[in-house]
């Protein structure tokens, strides 16, 4: 999991690992949380798959910029 602080806001990149079947290459799942004030503000679905688990916490923190950067 990956964070960081923008405009008050704290941002979050989660990578999901999914595996359904052994021998098959990892992929990650990737999601977003929005907390202020220690209080979820918004949370994403799944935003899609990825290969590495870096890739996918920076979609997570890439949909939750958007999202706030939406708000102004």
């Amino acid at each position: 999991m990956r964070s960081e602080k923008h405009k008050g806001y704290m941002l979050w990149g989660h990578a999901i690992l999914n595996q359904q079947e052994i021998p098959q290459t990892e992929r990650y799942a990737a999601s977003g949380t929005i907390t202020k004030d220690n209080r979820i503000v918004e949370a994403s679905g799944v935003l899609g798959g990825f290969e590495t688990e870096e890739e996918a916490e920076r979609a997570g923190i890439g949909w939750a910029l958007a999202w706030v950067d939406g708000l102004d």
